[in-house]
C-alpha cells in the first residue's frame, strides 16, 4: 500500500498543498517520499528514502515551483526503500513522472520488453514501467490520456496511478483498477489522492473513482473515460459532508479496525503478487529434505499453519519451531535442510539471530515479510514479500491473513512443481482467487455479531480457544489477539488436549472458544463442545453456513462461508475472532492499537 496525491491550480503553487496532504497519507507508507511539478515545460522532482519529514527537511519538497504536481508515500513491494526506487518515477528524458500505488503483475516481462526497445530504467520498481510504456505511446503520436489508456490495457494487476507532463502543464492524468482513488474539487484547485482524509479542508465535493476509469483533470474541468472503450462517462459529484472519513485513519475509530476491514484488499494483492517471486521460493523448498518454519507470536501461528500446507499438498517434510526456542530444539541440520522464517516487520531479534546462526553453519535461509529492505531480507538468499501495506496496529491482523494465503500460494506452487495432489491444489487456487469476497463477507457478517459479544467477553477473566488440525493455529491465534489487546487472559489449545489439564478451570458460564468447520475433525471437536458444556461453559462456535447442529449446541455462533478446501478455513475464522478481540478491547477501555508492554518490532532476544 502506497499514498499518492495531485493537484492542478489555476493560480496557485501546489507543492505545498501536496506535501500536506502527503503528510495525511503517511500512514499508508513511510519507506521514501517525492514530490513532483511542471514548471516552464520541465519536471522538477525531488525524493528520497525517508519519513516525510526528514526529507522535508534535507530536500524542501514543498518548495518546488509550478501549479501542478504529484506525490507520493512509498510502502515498498518491489526494489527496497531507496532514493532510486522512491517516486515519482519518470520516463526515459524525464518529460513525464508518475506515481503508482498498488502491484502490477506482468511488470517483468513487460520491463524486458521495454528493455530490448531501449528503453533505460533507473529503479527496481514494477511502477517504472509504466511511465515507459506511456512514454513509448507517446512517441507513436498518440494524445495524452490515449497514451495513458493503451497503456493501462497492458497491465495486469491493480494500480492508482497520477501522471504529469512537461508538454501540458496543467493537466494530470489518473486512473484506478482495484486500488483507491478520488478526485476532490475546491474553488481553488483540482485534486487527485488515494484517500478521503488526506483531501484539503479546502475540497468541498468529491468524485469517487471506479474501477476502469480513467480521468482527466485540469484545474477546471474533469473528464472522466472509460478505460476499455475509452468513451467519456458521467460525473458522479458527492457533497464532501455526506462522505465518512475524518483523520489519517478514514473514519474509523483505530488503526486495528481499519487493518481488519483492509483485508479483502490484502487478499487481491497477495494472489496478484508477481508469479516468479512465488516459483523462486518454491523452488527451493521442493529441493530440501526437511524445512523448518520459524517465527514468533502472530507469525509462529502461521508457521504452524504453513507446515500443515506444505506437508500435506507438497508432500514436504515441514516443521514449524519458536524463533527464540531454535537454538535448543536439537533440529536437525545439515546441507538439505532449508529454514523458511517468517516475520511481519523483518527486524524481530529472535528470528535474526537463529538466522545469524543457520548462516554460519551453511544452512540456506528464506523468508516471507511485510518489510521490503529489512534486516531479515538481506539475511535470506531469497524472499517473499506480503503486500498487505503498513500495519500501524501493534497487534497483528492484516499480516497475518497476507502470511497465510501467501504461504497457501507457495505450497500450490510447490505442489505443482512435484506433481502432487494438483487437483486439489487447483481446488485451492480457486480458493485463493475467491478470498477476497469471502474474506469481505466474512468481516461484514460478524462484525455486529462480534460487538455484541464484547459485552459479555468484557467482563470476564479467563476464556480458553479450542480448535483440532488446521485451526490449532487459529485457536491460538484468536487466544492472542484477545489477551493482547483486552487483556482478558486467553489460552489457545488442541480441543483434544483440552481435558488433559484445562478442563479443571472450566466452571458456570466459562467462555470457551471453538473452531469448528465441517472438515474431518467435526465430529470430534462436537464431543469437545459437550464436554465442555457439560461442565457450565458459555460455548461460543465459529461455524460455517448451514451448520444447525453446531449452532443449536452453542451459546454463541459466528457464522462463516463454507469452504470446499477445508484446510483454509483458518483465512475465515480467525476473521470474526480479530473483530471479537478488538471490539472486547474497546469495551474495556484499552486503546488496541497500543497495548500495554508490547511493540510492533521486537528488536531485543
Amino acid at each position: 500500500m502506497c499514498g499518492i496525491f495531485g493537484c492542478t491550480s489555476s493560480r496557485l503553487s501546489v507543492s505545498t498543498v501536496i506535501y500536506e496532504s502527503l503528510k495525511r497519507l503517511e500512514y499508508r507508507g513511510y519507506d521514501s517520499v517525492g514530490l513532483a511539478t511542471t514548471h516552464n515545460g520541465s519536471i522538477y522532482l525531488k525524493k528520497d528514502q525517508g519519513r516525510i519529514r526528514e526529507v522535508e527537511e534535507n530536500l524542501h519538497l514543498s518548495f518546488l515551483p509550478g501549479r501542478c504536481g504529484i506525490g507520493h508515500t512509498r510502502w515498498a513491494t518491489h526494489g527496497a526503500p531507496s532514493k532510486e526506487n522512491a517516486h515519482p518515477v519518470t520516463d526515459c528524458n524525464g518529460m513525464l513522472a508518475l506515481v503508482h500505488n498498488g502491484v502490477i503483475e506482468n511488470y517483468l516481462e513487460l520491463k524486458d520488453q521495454l528493455q530490448k526497445l531501449g528503453h533505460r530504467m533507473r529503479s527496481r520498481t514494477d511502477s517504472e514501467v509504466i511511465a515507459h510504456l506511456i512514454e513509448m505511446h507517446v512517441k507513436q503520436g498518440l494524445p495524452l490520456d490515449e497514451a495513458v489508456r493503451r497503456t493501462l490495457l497492458l497491465l495486469k494487476g491493480s494500480y492508482a496511478i497520477a501522471a504529469i507532463f512537461a508538454s501540458d502543464e496543467d493537466t494530470i492524468i489518473c486512473a484506478r483498477m482495484e486500488s483507491p482513488l478520488v478526485i476532490g474539487l475546491s474553488p481553488n484547485f483540482v485534486c487527485c489522492s488515494s484517500d478521503i482524509p488526506a483531501l484539503p479542508k479546502e475540497v468541498e465535493k468529491i468524485i469517487v473513482v471506479e474501477n476502469g476509469e480513467i480521468v482527466v483533470i485540469r484545474p477546471h474541468t474533469i473528464i472522466i473515460k472509460s478505460l476499455e472503450t475509452g468513451q467519456e462517462l458521467p460525473l458522479k459529484v458527492t457533497l464532501r459532508e455526506e462522505m465518512t472519513g475524518d483523520a489519517d485513519i478514514g473514519g474509523f475509530t483505530h488503526y486495528m479496525l481499519k487493518e481488519i476491514h483492509e483485508q479483502p484488499q490484502v487478499a487481491l494483492n497477495v494472489i496478484k503478487a508477481p508469479a516468479k517471486f512465488v516459483t523462486q521460493l518454491a523452488e527451493k523448498l521442493v529441493k530440501a529434505e526437511r524445512v523448518y518454519l520459524i517465527g514468533c507470536g502472530t507469525s509462529y501461528h502461521a508457521c504452524i499453519f504453513g507446515s500443515h500446507v506444505l506437508r500435506f499438498l507438497a508432500k514436504i517434510d515441514s516443521f514449524p519451531l519458536i524463533a527464540s526456542e531454535f537454538d535448543y530444539c536439537n533440529a536437525s541440520l545439515d546441507a538439505k535442510t532449508v529454514v523458511l522464517a517468517l516475520s511481519q516487520s523483518g527486524e524481530t531479534m529472535d528470528v535474526l539471530s537463529a538466522l545469524k546462526r543457520l548462516q554460519d553453519l551453511g544452512i540456506e535461509v528464506l523468508a516471507l515479510t511485510n518489510v521490503m529492505g529489512s534486516s531479515i531480507t538481506r539475511l535470506a538468499s531469497a524472499y517473499l514479500g506480503l503486500y498487505a501495506g503498513p500495519e500501524i496496529g501493534v497487534a497483528a491482523t492484516k499480516t497475518f491473513t497476507a502470511q497465510l494465503l501467501m504461504l497457501a500460494r507457495v505450497a500450490v506452487e510447490a505442489s505443482n512443481i512435484k506433481g502432487e495432489n494438483v487437483d486439489y491444489a487447483k481446488r485451492i487456487e480457486e480458493f485463493l482467487r475467491q478470498s477476497p469476497s469471502a474474506i469481505k463477507s466474512s468481516i461484514s457478517s460478524n462484525v455486529r455479531r462480534a460487538q455484541e459479544l464484547s459485552v459479555k467477553m468484557s467482563l470476564k477473566d479467563h476464556a480458553f480457544f479450542l480448535a483440532r488440525g488446521v485451526n490449532v493455529a487459529t485457536a491460538l491465534e484468536g487466544a492472542l489477539k484477545l489477551k493482547e489487546v483486552s487483556y482478558v487472559h486467553a489460552e489457545g489449545y488442541p480441543a483434544g488436549e483440552s481435558k488433559h489439564g484445562p478442563i479443571a478451570l472450566v466452571e458456570e458460564d466459562y467462555p470457551c472458544v471453538f473452531i469448528c468447520p465441517q472438515d474431518e475433525t467435526y465430529d470430534k471437536v462436537i464431543g469437545n463442545i459437550m464436554e465442555m458444556k457439560a461442565r457450565g461453559a458459555f460455548i461460543v462456535s465459529c461455524i460455517e453456513e448451514g451448520d444447525k447442529e453446531v449452532k443449536e449446541i452453542s451459546d454463541f455462533s459466528f457464522v462463516l462461508p463454507s469452504v470446499e478446501v477445508k484446510m483454509l478455513t483458518p483465512v475465515l475464522h480467525v476473521l470474526p475472532l480479530q473483530l471479537l478481540a478488538y471490539y472486547t478491547a474497546v469495551a474495556r477501555g484499552f486503546d488496541p492499537d497500543k497495548p500495554r508492554n508490547l511493540a510492533k518490532s521486537v528488536t531485543v532476544p
